[in-house]
């Protein structure tokens, strides 16, 4: 029998997890002390409960927000961290990918975004017969809202 009530037990139990660490102020972790641990926990929860209740309609969202906490608090509190556009894409692509472990679709998207992902956080350092990605690249950050909105128009009449 599914526990209907596992996600929100799970999200509960690790925002009391959170709040508690934070009330013993223990200096290890007070890096952890921001609103980007909020968006993990809620990630990991989404996987956890995915997992545990083996319905994975949950891994995508989950992916993405564990992704997303990961970055942001990687961009609060270190210096070396990539602090650019195509993060995003990549961690979307990476959610594709974990999506794919289970459900066994999303393979081509989530290889896309990722090696394009890779290739233009890179791009700083693409040798010279690459010089036509520079190009791309400067076309796409110009015009890529258009590319979302091409891209949702597309999704809404493919579900029809």
């Amino acid at each position: 029998m599914k526990k209907q009530n596992a996600l929100p037990a799970y999200i509960l139990i690790g925002i009391g997890i959170f709040f508690l660490l934070r009330q013993l102020k223990l200096p290890i972790i007070t890096d952890f002390y921001s609103w980007q641990t909020i968006i993990i926990i809620i990630g990991l929860a989404l996987l956890i409960h995915s997992y545990t209740s083996k319905s994975y309609h949950n891994l995508f969202s989950g992916s993405i927000l564990l992704g997303i906490g990961i970055h942001l608090h990687g961009i609060q509190h270190y210096d070396f961290w990539i602090d650019h556009w195509a993060v995003y894409p990549l961690i979307i692509g990476i959610a594709f990918l974990v999506r794919r472990t289970k459900v066994k679709q999303g393979l081509f998207p989530g290889v896309i975004l990722t090696v394009v992902s890779i290739l233009l956080i890179f791009s700083v350092s693409l040798p010279p017969w690459l010089d036509w990605v520079y190009q791309v690249i400067d076309t796409l950050e110009q015009f890529w809202p258009v590319v979302l909105i091409l891209i949702g128009l597309y999704l809404l009449m493919k579900r029809k």
